[in-house]
């Protein structure tokens, strides 16, 4: 459609965003509930829908899930506490279970507030029947631990926290 000459520009609307599937949120929600991950996304004709269990020291586990289409919404600025961007992060070099003690019920290898030294063992990681023990990067304080015993962690994951 062309425009007569001398009339304003024609606006354009603004993309509209896809609504948000509910029932998808809920099957990738009971998904991680039987595998046992901790996150999972996936992307379909342009949105993108991302389902997450809150790990960073909640005994209640919980839910969140945000749905985004590109372009139309800006992502979220990272939180000033965001664990990750911690120049003092210990993250786990694998997938497994995470265990903070040698043996159920025994007492943890760190605790917050305890000193460490480089070397030390912070927590076993079992993936694939065999346990891994994980080394402190460097010595320190511990001032933050992320994960409880006996849960299941990814690769990147942030366990704990040493200053």
């Amino acid at each position: 459609m062309a425009r007569k000459p001398g009339s304003p520009p024609m606006a354009k609307s603004p993309p509209k965003s896809p609504p948000v599937d509910h029932e998808a949120i809920r099957e990738l929600a009971r998904l991680l509930d039987e595998t046992g991950l901790t996150e999972i996304a996936v992307e379909q004709d342009g949105v993108s829908i991302r389902v997450a269990r809150n790990s960073a020291g909640s005994a209640a586990r919980t839910r969140h899930a945000e749905t985004t289409a590109p372009l139309t919404s800006a992502a979220p600025a990272p939180s000033a506490a965001d664990p990750a961007r911690h120049p003092g992060l210990v993250a786990s070099p694998m997938v497994g279970t995470a265990y903070r003690g040698p043996a159920p019920g025994a007492r943890p290898f760190v605790e917050v507030g305890g000193q460490i030294k480089a070397g030390e063992t912070l927590l076993i990681i079992e993936a694939m029947k065999t346990m891994n023990q994980i080394p402190a990067p460097r010595g320190g304080t511990v001032i933050q631990i992320l994960v409880e015993d006996g849960q299941p962690v990814e690769y990147g994951e942030p366990l704990m926290i040493i200053e």
